[in-house]
């Protein structure tokens, strides 16, 4: 029957092969899509979108008539150079819809790759909820939302949806690239799967919770096809900014013709300016480049997003990652490595330090939890214990159980136990002996410090004793205070959120740097702090995995979803990390700062530059009506004609030559808003003032030289 599936609905390497897809820059198989959809994106229709690109779009065309007018003998210019301004036009608005379409064939190649790999399975289809009812084989698009079906070791999982009974590994490396297997089982937050991944051992009934064309794999196609993004709020707003600048600089450009026509006429000298050179002198001072290049920073923002293994469900999301200011980190597997590990050993009076830690270590040789191991290691490193003879011990060990709550080994002459303080007091006064004070000071004190304290006895003779308390620390990541310090700087506040009593929360907090906590943390507790941080005006980011953080996970403004959690979970966020790593929250707030840091620092040099080309256009077009204005050629261009084209020239390359920052983003810095600022314009707001200066006058001697001016 396993022979059925042995069609995988799509292979580990897919994944894999759509975000290497998403890294390449100009990847060969991405140019030629884009450069064709650069002339499909002229249709007027594609053009309006843009209103900045819009206008250059109409200038393009008018030039063009111009050109066929003056081919026909009227002619306001010569027809060469009304020529080479029209085409010049025609690449500029060609290059801003290079660099969009470049951005959304990222994301489609991420999409086509996973399309692809899309197959139709076989499903064990159970006509009731548990594992011996009667199988009828059906295919996976006949599934429809709470079907039933049993999938066995090497069974291709045929949709998403719940475990409701049975237990197996799974391997998920389709969907998160990682090749180790995880188990999934009925109830708690482990129980959701994901068509497409594939059992390994054992079985599980699975209660299917989407219809045909809504599963994760779906989802995930349309999350990253960059052409179904919408607009994010800050982009909109920064589109009508652009607008209003053209629509000024428009009626200001508009507004020169006749004022040109009343002077030629007043002087009785002179030549009224062009309608080329007022097309070319209104597509200069418009911001060109940053409206050329708008929609593809966002697309780029999304597809950075699937490099680092995270789905957004929308540009909205990875917006609003750059504008949190808020974050609620779970402490477990985010603050902390996850596991308690072993720190030090305090003997009770009359012991040796060696002599607990070689009692703690026979205990603990059995114990494969990341907690009895680091007991091994630890009694190792202090003492160098090592390589015990298992067979000469003769050893009998006791699994930890949560009836006695302790652990331990019989050997011939002794009893060793070790559990927690409460276990281990029952356990030594059940046997008649007492429990040293100056011990449970030292439990006392150890839990004060945010650890655990496990204690060690041993009876041996017929008389029991407390050897003393081993320190389980939840060791804070390296370098993460470090990093909670950065996100300080950027006026991000961090909230540690942890099931801990509030001693050891408070302890663990002081030390990993967080600026606050939320300790014994309920699903209402999380849902009234995200709430109340909402109501200051803060955006709040957090992440979460079981179906009691779905409420959470609503409320917050960036949600982030683990792929391994439960379905509700991943419905209510609005972001879905495929590694199920909860550090990915600072990495993703990072992504959503460099997006916005990217369309800032382009836009501050889009406006800056126009400056410079004013210094370019206006003297050339203007001097045969207003002599005055010569002065303003500072960089002696050779001709009039020579300076419009040069500047007209410049401003369609400069697009060309922003593409690659616009897709890979400006280098993320942690820095406040007001550093941000002043970087912004002193590396792109001067920048973009000056660059202009030479290349305007290198195209110029290029010109000059070839004989076109």
């Amino acid at each position: 029957m396993n022979q059925l599936n042995q069609t995988p609905m799509h292979r580990p390497e897919n994944l894999g092969q759509a975000r290497t897809a998403a890294r390449s820059m100009f990847d060969p198989t991405l140019l030629k899509p884009a450069i064709v959809d650069s002339f499909r994106k002229l249709a007027p229709r594609t053009q309006l979108r843009n209103p900045v690109m819009f206008c250059v779009y109409i200038g393009s065309i008018l030039t063009t008539v111009l050109w066929i007018a003056a081919l026909a003998g009227q002619a306001e210019a010569p027809a060469g150079f009304i020529l080479a301004i029209a085409l010049w036009l025609w690449f500029t608005v060609l290059f801003a819809n290079f660099a969009e379409a470049l951005a959304e064939g990222r994301s489609k190649a991420q999409a086509a790759s996973l399309r692809s790999a899309k197959h139709n399975v076989m499903a064990k289809k159970l006509n009731e909820p548990h594992p011996k009812s009667p199988i009828r084989i059906t295919t996976s698009t006949d599934l429809v939302k709470n079907d039933v079906v049993l999938v066995e070791a090497g069974d291709v999982i045929p949709a998403d949806g719940e475990v409701i009974e049975g237990v197996a590994s799974v391997d998920e490396s389709a969907i998160t690239g990682e090749s180790a297997p995880v188990i999934r089982e009925s109830g708690g937050d482990f129980s959701s799967v994901t068509g497409g991944t594939r059992v390994l051992s054992d079985w599980i009934v699975v209660r299917v919770t989407v219809n045909p064309g809504e599963a994760f794999l779906d989802r995930m196609i349309a999350m990253v096809e960059g052409a179904k993004r919408q607009k994010t709020p800050n982009e909109i707003a920064l589109t009508i900014l652009l607008v209003a600048l053209t629509l000024v600089l428009l009626f200001a450009t508009a507004t020169l013709l006749p004022f040109s026509m009343f002077s030629v006429e007043a002087a009785k000298q002179g030549h009224v300016v062009t309608i080329t050179a007022l097309v070319a002198l209104l597509v200069c001072l418009i911001p060109t480049t940053i409206g050329g290049l708008l929609s593809a920073i966002g697309v780029a923002g999304m597809s950075r997003m699937m490099q680092a293994n995270v789905i957004a469900t929308s540009g909205r999301a990875v917006e609003a990652a750059g504008d949190v200011d808020v974050l609620l980190l779970d402490k477990t597997g985010t603050i902390t490595l996850g596991n308690r590990q072993a720190s030090s050993f305090t003997v009770a009076p009359g012991v040796q330090e060696r002599e607990l830690a070689d009692a703690a270590q026979l205990a603990s040789l059995a114990d494969e939890t990341p907690e009895g191991r680091s007991i091994v290691v630890l009694a190792k490193q202090r003492f160098n214990i090592r390589e015990r003879d298992m067979a000469t011990l003769h050893a009998t060990f006791l699994a930890f159980s949560a009836q006695t709550r302790m652990s331990g080994v019989d050997l011939p002459d002794r009893e060793i136990r070790k559990g927690s303080a409460d276990a281990l007091k029952r356990y030594i006064d059940e046997r008649g002996a007492r429990f040293p004070q100056e011990l449970q000071s030292a439990v006392d004190d150890v839990a004060r410090r945010g650890s655990t304290p496990l204690v060690v006895a041993e009876t041996a003779g017929g008389t029991t004793r407390a050897l003393g308390v081993i320190e389980l620390k939840d060791i804070v990541k390296g370098g993460i205070k470090e990093r909670f310090a950065e996100l300080r700087k950027m006026g991000i506040k961090t909230v540690m959120v942890t099931g801990d009593n509030r001693l050891t929360a408070a302890a663990i907090a002081a030390e990993a740097g967080v600026d606050d906590f939320l300790a014994e943390a309920t699903p209402e507790a999380k849902l009234s702090t995200i709430r109340a941080h909402q109501a200051e005006g803060r955006l709040v980011a957090m992440t979460g995995d079981g179906t009691n953080d779905a409420p959470a996970l609503a409320q917050a403004d960036v949600a982030v979803a683990m792929n391994t959690g439960t379905q509700a979970a991943k419905e209510a966020g609005n972001m879905v990390d495929l590694d199920s790593n909860p550090t990915k929250l600072i990495e993703i707030v990072e992504i959503g700062k460099q997006m916005l840091m990217t369309r800032g620092s382009l836009t501050t040099f889009s406006i800056a530059n126009d400056v410079a080309k004013y210094f370019a256009i206006i003297p050339a077009a203007f001097a045969t009506t207003y002599p005055q204005l010569r002065v303003l050629d500072v960089m002696h261009l050779a001709s009039p004609a020579s300076a419009i084209l040069s500047a007209v020239i410049f401003n369609a390359l400069i697009i060309v030559f922003l593409i690659p920052l616009a897709l890979k983003g400006v280098k993320y810095r942690a820095l406040g808003a007001a550093s941000l600022l002043r970087r912004n314009l002193l590396i792109y707001g001067l920048g973009g003032i000056l660059l202009p200066f030479p290349f305007i006058k290198l195209i110029d001697m290029v010109i000059t030289a070839l004989g076109w001016s």
